[in-house]
């Protein structure tokens, strides 16, 4: 298939219905909002449905009876909005629903401002909603990769039963990159008669299903959460994702950094190694499940002495990065927030001053 420019809100709007998902609910809010415009006009040519919510909190929810019907499902929002929907996505966790999320981050805390952060890092892979719930979550560096995880994200969702959340930020919705929307990727929705009410017309047992998150009794809310954690172990076995960069070669420090920040850092390694320095990257595009047998086994190198996370939030990702290298070689983080996007530049600056 050809290659089409187009801007990463409406890329990841078009990736959807590509994928197979025809239901669209959301709420708009800066800075993905071209995400339903492009939506509203879309949908109707394709069959689909938009709605526009009253608010997140009530588009939370029209997720959870669209995902509880079997109906593949999604919607995007930003930072605040997100926390607005945790907790329906907490009960869609709870009562095993497979439903797409995608997040174009801006800054925070509180309304913050409108530009690109990575500052909802902790809540996407940690703290979402409330009780022993995960998300799978994935970070595209580029609008093509945005298509592609949003692609594979409905399967997966379908699989794990489960909310799958693609983490971009402001720059990833915003920019305009050529763009393909491979056809391997088509899938077609997963048969949910074993679990989701659709209906007992169409399906072949008589078995009545109940999706619910509700257990008074300890014993069957203890065996749900074990149930929900063997799924999140299953994912740390088969779906960590990571990219690495320079590291075949003897650098003295490597950096770990995501998404768009990640672009930055690669550009002050391409100018760094010009100056003779080497230094290497992991690039997590699954932030949950976590890399970090790759991250540990980029820092167990000989010749590296520090690692670097470079965050655009105020250092959330280092947790895991600190928790990956285990004290075997120092670790410290370097980032901005609100917009102030960190430039190659700067990058250099604090490599020289930590590592080399």
């Amino acid at each position: 298939m050809a290659k089409v420019l187009r801007k990463g809100n409406e890329a990841i709007g078009e990736a959807a219905i590509r994928a197979g998902c025809l239901n669209y609910f959301a709420y708009p809010i800066t800075p993905q909002s071209e995400v339903a415009e492009y939506l509203v006009r879309r949908m109707p040519e394709v069959g689909g449905v938009f709605l526009q919510g009253e608010s997140e909190v009530a588009v939370g929810y029209m997720i959870f009876g669209a995902a509880g019907a079997g109906e593949r499902v999604f919607t995007t929002s930003s930072s605040p909005g997100i926390s607005l929907m945790s907790e329906a996505i907490s009960y869609i966790a709870a009562a095993q629903c497979p439903a797409v999320f995608v997040n174009i981050m801006r800054g925070g805390p509180g309304l913050g401002g409108i530009l690109p952060s990575q500052a909802d890092y902790l809540q996407a892979t940690k703290g979402i909603g409330h009780g022993d719930c995960r998300l799978l979550v994935m970070a595209p560096a580029s609008v093509q990769e945005a298509v592609e995880m949003v692609m594979k994200a409905f399967p997966l969702a379908e699989k794990y039963r489960n909310p799958v959340m693609i983490l971009g930020d402001g720059l990833i919705g915003q920019m305009m990159e050529p763009v393909e929307f491979p056809d391997h990727l088509k899938t077609e929705a997963t048969n949910k008669d074993a679990w989701a009410t659709n209906g007992m017309d169409h399906r072949k047992g008589k078995t009545r299903n109940l999706v619910k998150s509700l257990f008074l009794d300890p014993v069957q809310l203890n065996d749900n959460n074990l149930a929900l954690k063997a799924k999140y172990d299953r994912m740390r076995a088969e779906e960590v994702m990571s990219e690495s960069y320079h590291t075949d070669c003897d650098y003295k420090g490597l950096i770990v950094s995501y998404g768009t920040m990640s672009r930055v850092c690669r550009t002050a390694i391409d100018m760094l190694k010009a100056d003779g320095i080497d230094v290497g990257m992991v690039r997590p595009q699954t932030v949950f499940p976590f890399p970090e047998k790759a991250v540990a086994e980029a820092a167990m190198k000989p010749s590296c002495t520090h690692v670097l996370s470079i965050e655009m939030s105020m250092g959330q990702m280092v947790e895991d990065v600190e928790r990956s290298v285990k004290g075997r070689v120092p670790v410290s983080w370097y980032g901005k927030c609100g917009g102030d996007i960190p430039t190659p530049e700067e990058v250099i600056d604090v490599v020289k001053q930590r590592i080399a």
